[in-house]
């Protein structure tokens, strides 16, 4: 019976609403390996999801509340973490020649962003300010659900519908007439575990990585909450055993 009631209470709290995007849009549901309350990132899926940012998305999108050394979450080792951390320019100084200048990135970096600022950035894609990933996944109702639906979610348009030069049909995009170019079609990545490279499978790597992007912290909560609420439930078990013990010969 605890354990039950434990497990509503969670799924009251932690599951949430599952809202559309908006309109007619209907969101593709996944089984993600992190729902529900003991649910956990998948590090391999991660991994694999950080590749495929860094070979598809990054050239548009950044992630300004990341750094090299968050990587220890997905199971980079420190020497790993300095190596890809290096593959970077960043911008630092001034030196003492009061001139700014750029050096390979360390693991206590944030990950350069591909604009120097907003106007390049919209100046780069016909006016459109790409957002940035950090915390992608948690700005949508059902945010893992919703950033799946839209990744695999590019079609042609439906027979009357026009759409605008510049602008991409997309099923789950409320209004369904996006900026954004379809960016994956799978096959887009090779991985070096062999994993599927279909659209569907690439998308799934992806969301798991940006759902670690947006709350890193996922497994900690998770892990304090059940402690809480097994502590809170013992808590009343004996409290109730203790007020019948008290008030036994009161009738």
């Amino acid at each position: 019976m605890l354990k039950r009631l434990i497990a509503v209470i969670f799924a009251a709290v932690l599951a949430g609403p599952a809202l559309a995007a908006g309109g007619d849009v209907e969101l593709k549901h996944r089984d993600w390996s992190f729902n529900g309350p003991f649910g956990t990132f998948d590090k391999a899926a991660m991994q694999r999801g950080l590749q495929v940012y860094r070979e598809v998305c990054a050239g548009c999108h950044s992630m300004k509340l990341i750094a090299f050394r968050n990587f220890a979450d997905l199971g980079y080792n420190e020497n790993e973490i300095k190596a890809l951390a290096a593959q970077y320019d960043v911008q630092d100084g001034p030196n003492d020649d009061g001139e700014m200048f750029t050096r390979p990135g360390i693991a206590a970096d944030r990950i350069p962003a591909p604009y120097a600022n907003d106007n390049a950035a919209r100046a780069g894609n016909n006016g459109a300010l790409p957002p940035d990933l950090s915390l992608i996944a948690k700005a949508r109702p059902n945010g893992p659900d919703y950033l799946y639906s839209l990744l695999t979610g590019y079609q042609d348009a439906p027979a009357g519908t026009k759409v605008p030069e510049g602008m991409y049909y997309n099923a789950a995009y409320s209004g369904h007439l996006i900026a954004m170019p379809q960016p994956l079609y799978g096959g887009d990545v090779t991985y070096a575990d062999g994993a599927d490279t279909s659209i569907d499978a690439v998308s799934a790597d992806l969301v798991q990585f940006l759902m670690w992007a947006a709350e890193p912290k996922m497994e900690v909560r998770k892990r304090i909450g059940v402690a809480a609420i097994f502590f809170l439930g013992v808590f009343v078990i004996f409290t109730i055993l203790a007020k019948r013990r008290v008030w036994a010969d009161i009738h």
